[in-house]
């Protein structure tokens, strides 16, 4: 068993995960209602909240065969320092109370693996044989921090192809939300007014769309709402829906087209692996949907549960790290 810590944002996780059973428990203290009135994370508010929210999340976790676990894994990076500094503290203090080993996971690589954790969960024994049913893959990671292509091979080497230059997607979408004077966090807000709109009703920029600009920017887009609706003749409320259709649309279609490209750049790969925040996005996951069954690739999603950030994704990863590597 693996006991996995996630604390890289506002969001406090203790997870326990078995090679042989899964998820044996997972739990997530969320800080979103504490961060709402700011309109965003406040990184000193967050990391306060996590020495609160920890202790709770620990004790629960000693009812779950706690003594049978044989390693600790802890976000190391990337994140808010304070935040994952706290998480760091209690792998540590676990570590010297369990006596048992510690590894430092990158966030971003739980993320990656995220999509994988269904695909053990319907047969453990199996689970690394039936991996290679899926290498190498072209992954696209979306969350509020950060937008990056990458490509898994079939040693589980994972190589960036493209990254944001500015704000990631899930900024655009809760900056953009804000603009609009939706609550925080208003990317699903965006996504469930957007059901009602027309998409094609307002044109939003989309950059970098060359084939050889293998790199994401939605810094321009934010900028392009904020002065669309300061432009815009009377009130923007009864449009919201068509706004937002549209604005979610620049976004989804920008991201399409970027995976689009890598597929057509490289025929090799299995299958596309979508994770993060925005993964949750019905029209993205659509979009995506329609690029591997034209391309003729498999398409792994995580379980909705796992798209933000979770402990169990990070235990997941250190799992996969110690068989496949043979890490201690």
């Amino acid at each position: 068993m693996i006991i996995g810590l996630e604390s890289s944002c506002d969001e406090s996780a203790v997870a326990l995960f078995d090679e042989k059973a899964g998820i044996v428990f997972e739990r997530i203290s969320s800080q979103i209602k504490l961060h709402a009135k700011y309109g965003g994370v406040v990184p000193e508010l967050a990391s306060r909240e996590h020495v609160k929210n920890f202790i709770p999340l620990l004790k629960d976790l000693k009812n779950f065969g706690v003594s049978e676990a044989k390693l600790i894994a802890v976000t190391k990076e990337p994140g808010l320092p304070g935040c994952i500094n706290i998480g760091l503290a209690v792998a540590k203090a676990l570590s010297l109370i369990l006596r048992l080993p510690v590894m430092e996971i990158n966030h971003l690589h739980g993320h990656l693996f995220s999509p994988f954790i269904p695909i053990h969960a319907q047969d453990p024994k199996a689970f690394f044989s039936t991996l290679k049913e899926y290498l190498p893959q072209l992954g696209l990671l979306v969350s509020g921090g950060n937008t990056i292509l990458f490509e898994i091979s079939e040693d589980l080497v994972v190589t960036t192809i493209a990254e944001t230059q500015d704000d990631a997607a899930g900024e655009a979408f809760d900056k953009g939300a804000k603009l609009l004077g939706l609550p925080y966090p208003g990317g699903n807000l965006i996504e469930k007014f957007a059901r009602l709109g027309n998409a094609q009703k307002y044109q939003f920029p989309r950059a970098f769309l060359k084939k050889s600009d293998m790199k994401f920017s939605f810094s321009g887009l934010k900028t392009s709402l904020r002065y669309f609706l300061e432009k815009f003749e009377g009130s923007f409320t009864p449009h919201i829906n068509d706004i937002c259709a549209s604005y979610q649309e620049a976004i989804v279609d920008t991201l399409s087209i970027k995976v689009s490209h890598a597929l057509e750049r490289c025929s090799f790969y299995k299958s596309i692996g979508i994770s993060g925040g925005v993964s949750n996005n019905d029209t993205l996951r659509e979009k995506i949907s329609t690029l591997a069954a034209k391309f003729g690739k498999k398409i792994i999603f995580p379980l909705r549960h796992h798209t933000g950030d979770n402990a169990t994704m990070i235990a997941f990863a250190a799992y996969v790290y110690t068989v496949f590597f043979k890490r201690p």
